[in-house]
């Protein structure tokens, strides 16, 4: 079996998979808040129970074990980076990891688990390069090149959201709010769910969850089709760099704002005006296995 972690902020989640790609067990806990020790037990324990739960149904182990984690393991000093997550910044995580589970753990971006989850089986299936972006709370993205994870040499490869908006208008310069990373304008305080929001809100004057601000544009309301607009556009010019720079096989979209059936329908027309070629036939698909993606691709940092 091949099992993999999803370590999010609200929860711990783990799943076995078979060689076919099969779910054979999946199970999660809430994560631990403010305590870095309580997140490497409550691992811990997830496997240890779903191992046992495993053995019982003839399946013996141990298994191979994938995590996909915030931010990343720094390959200069060895610690954990750059997670939202910040309870793990700054600590041993993954030598932690090996210690309390006796064995070797990989560990990989989560939206760079996405990627290989969408290019192994997924929305990029037989594409090489498969650039996977997540458009939720955040902003984030992975690169798979041939069904592995691209990390890059600064394990930093896809962090396309802590770039500045491509082409900004006078306005955007002027309304582009700081960054948790530090910075200020970056993708993903534009084209994330919480920017889309802002954005609707700081323009209409009405703050509404993201949901309604779609259902609102569906049924023709103004300010939200213009809000759906502008995010529309912000995405595609977004998208154009990577294609203008990696110019990946395929694009994949997951998060809660890749539910969004209309993005489909304006995005490659709206990209075609950034990039640089004379047409643009970059497929951008959504995720095929949605909020599942991150914890099958943790399972396939084993190859398949």
């Amino acid at each position: 079996m091949r099992l993999g972690i999803d370590l999010g902020g609200t929860k711990i989640e783990i799943i076995a998979l078979g060689d076919d790609g099969a779910e054979m067990l999946r199970r999660r806990c809430p994560t631990p808040r403010g305590a870095y020790r309580g997140i490497v037990e409550a691992i811990r324990d997830l496997v240890v129970g779903a191992e046992a739960e495993l053995d019982r149904a003839g399946h013996s182990g141990p298994h191979s074990l994938g995590i996909g984690m915030p931010g990343a393991i720094s390959p200069f000093t060895g610690l954990a980076m750059n997670a939202n997550s910040t309870e793990i910044n700054g600590q041993p995580f993954q030598t932690d990891l090996q210690e309390a589970l006796g064995r070797e753990v990989r560990l990989a971006n989560d939206a760079n688990c996405l990627a290989v989850s969408e290019a192994v089986d997924g929305a990029g299936a037989g594409a090489r390069v498969v650039f996977a972006a997540i458009l939720g709370t955040g902003t984030g993205a992975g690169i798979s090149i041939d069904r592995q994870t691209w990390d890059g040499r600064h394990r930093i490869a896809g962090e396309w959201g802590h770039n500045p908006l491509p082409w900004p208008s006078v306005e955007e310069v002027e309304q582009g709010k700081p960054c948790f990373c530090g910075r200020r304008g970056c993708i993903e305080t534009w084209v994330s769910g919480t920017g889309f929001r802002e954005d609707h809100a700081r323009v209409t004057g009405s703050d509404l969850p993201g949901p309604d601000i779609i259902a609102a544009m569906q049924a023709g309301e103004a300010g939200a089709v213009a809000a759906f607009g502008r995010y529309t556009n912000r995405l595609a010019r977004s998208l154009a760099h990577i294609v203008n720079i990696l110019d990946p096989d395929v694009i994949v979209l997951g998060g809660g704002m890749s539910n969004i059936a209309q993005l489909y329908e304006r995005l490659a027309d709206e990209m075609a005006r950034y990039v640089f070629s004379d047409r643009m036939t970059t497929p951008i698909r959504p995720a095929l296995h949605g909020d599942s993606s991150g914890v099958r691709g943790a399972a396939w940092l084993w190859g398949r």
